[in-house]
C-alpha cells in the first residue's frame, strides 16, 4: 500500500513524550496534564488552555535508577515512568492526575511529589480514589472525587475555567478526536483492510499524546486519504486476530506481531481504541460532569472491576469484538507483573476459548519487546495453529 502522508511525523512525535507538538503547545502558554490510566478522563485534562498528554517512556534502556527506588518485582511502564523522570523527562508538565487503580503506578507517581522530580513550583501530583462497582452510590464519589482532585485544583492553582461550557468545549474537541479514530477503525473490518495494525496503533497513540488542537489537522488529512486509499492486491498477512490486554504503547509490539504474518484489526487494551475512542454523549438536562464520569465507568473494561457483571461483560466484549471485526483469535497479553491483567489473562483466555469457542494464546511481556525472539516464536506458533485449523474448518473436519 502507498505510505501515509504523515505517519513518518507520527512515527517521529511518539519518540519522546516532550514531542514538537507538546513543546509548541507549552510555549503557547498551555497547561500540560499528564496522566497513565483510563480512570482519569482525558477530556477533563482538555479543558480551555490545557492538553492531556497520556505519558510514556520510549526508548528507555537501564532502568537501574528506577530499580534503586522501587522493587524489582513491578512492572517496566511503571519503572521506565519513574527513570524517565528522574532523568528529566517530563518537566514540562505542569500536573499529574493519577487514579487509585494500580498500586504499581501509584507508588512511580508518588516519587514524583516526594522526590519534587518537576521543577515547578505551582506542580502537583492528584490522585482519585476510583470505586470497584458502578452503582448509582459510586458514580455520585467518582463526581465527587473528579471535582476534588480535577477540576477545584486546577482552578485553584492554575485558574483553569472549569464551568459547564467550558467542560462542553472540551467534549466537543474530545469527541471529534473520537469520530475520526474510529471512522479510521472501520476499515479495519474490511475483507482486506486498506490500514494496518501498526499503522492504527501509531494513529491512536499521537491521539493520546499530543495536544488534541494541534495534531487534529493531520488525523482529518489521514482519515480523508484513507478514504480513497488502496490495499495491495496480494494480502501480505496469514491471519487476523485480536489483541487483549494491559498496556501497549510500544508500536514496536504491534510491529513485532505483524511481521510475523498476523494482521490485528481489533485492541483491546490500555492506550487502545475499545475502550478510548468513544463519543461522550452529554443527556439533556444531566450535568456534564456527571455524564462524563458515567461514560468512563461504564465503558471501562478494566480487570479492576471484579462483579460478575463485569466479568461476564469483559467476556462478552472480546467474543463481540472477534465477530465484528472478522478476526480468527485472540492473543491476551499483560505486562509482566501486572497486578490485575495477571489474573484476567489467565482466566479470560481459558473462557474465551472453552466457553465462546474462540483460539486464544496468553503471553506476558517486558515493556519493550521489539527484539523479543521468545515473544515472535510465541506469536508464529499461534499463527500456524489458527491456519491449521481453518485448513480443517475448510475441510469440515472438526
Amino acid at each position: 500500500m502507498k505510505d501515509l502522508k504523515h505517519l513518518y511525523t507520527f512515527e517521529q512525535l511518539l519518540e519522546s513524550a516532550n514531542n514538537p507538538l507538546v513543546r509548541q503547545a507549552v510555549e503557547d502558554g498551555q497547561l500540560a496534564l499528564g496522566y497513565t490510566c483510563y480512570h482519569m478522563p482525558e477530556v477533563l485534562l482538555n479543558l480551555p488552555g490545557c492538553f492531556s498528554v497520556r505519558l510514556r517512556a520510549p526508548l528507555t534502556g537501564s532502568m537501574d535508577i528506577a530499580g534503586y527506588y522501587m522493587a524489582n518485582f513491578i512492572c517496566d511502564y511503571a519503572k521506565s515512568l519513574l527513570e524517565r523522570g528522574i532523568e528529566g523527562g517530563y518537566n514540562f508538565l505542569s500536573a499529574i492526575m493519577g487514579t487509585e487503580t494500580c498500586s504499581e503506578m501509584n507508588r512511580t507517581l508518588e516519587h514524583f511529589e516526594i522526590m519534587k522530580l518537576v521543577p515547578n513550583e505551582k506542580f502537583f501530583v492528584s490522585f482519585l480514589d476510583m470505586p470497584f462497582k458502578v452503582t448509582e452510590n459510586t458514580v455520585r464519589h467518582y463526581v465527587d472525587q473528579l471535582k476534588v482532585k480535577v477540576l477545584n485544583p486546577l482552578h485553584e492553582v492554575y485558574g483553569v475555567d472549569v464551568s459547564e461550557d467550558a467542560m462542553r468545549k472540551a467534549v466537543e474537541l474530545h469527541n471529534e478526536v473520537c469520530r475520526l479514530i474510529t471512522e479510521i477503525g472501520q476499515y479495519r473490518k474490511e475483507e482486506n483492510p486498506r490500514i494496518t495494525g501498526y499503522e492504527f496503533h501509531i494513529l491512536n497513540l499521537v491521539s493520546y499524546t499530543c495536544p488534541k488542537a494541534l495534531i487534529l489537522p493531520m488525523l482529518r488529512e489521514t482519515a480523508e486519504e484513507l478514504k480513497t486509499r488502496k490495499p495491495d492486491a496480494k494480502k501480505n498477512w496469514r491471519v487476523k486476530i485480536a489483541v487483549v490486554g494491559s498496556e501497549i504503547d510500544d508500536p514496536g509490539f504491534t510491529k513485532l506481531v505483524e511481521d510475523t504474518g498476523a494482521l490485528i484489526v481489533v485492541d483491546r487494551f490500555c492506550f487502545g481504541s475499545k475502550p478510548g475512542r468513544e463519543v461522550i454523549e452529554l443527556p439533556e438536562g444531566m450535568p456534564v460532569l456527571e455524564a462524563i464520569a458515567r461514560h468512563y465507568l461504564t465503558t471501562s473494561q478494566c480487570p479492576r472491576y471484579m462483579s460478575k457483571e463485569k466479568v461476564h461483560e469483559r467476556h462478552q466484549t472480546v467474543y463481540d469484538l472477534v465477530k465484528d471485526y472478522h478476526a480468527q483469535g485472540v492473543l491476551y497479553e499483560q505486562l509482566k507483573f501486572c497486578e490485575f491483567w495477571g489474573y484476567e489473562r489467565a482466566l479470560a483466555s481459558y473462557v474465551i476459548t472453552h466457553d465462546y469457542g474462540i483460539p486464544s494464546v496468553a503471553i506476558d511481556r517486558q515493556n519493550a519487546t521489539g527484539s523479543s525472539g521468545q515473544l515472535r516464536t510465541r506469536v508464529q506458533a499461534f499463527i500456524e495453529s489458527l491456519e491449521i485449523k481453518q485448513i480443517q474448518a475448510e475441510k469440515g473436519v472438526r
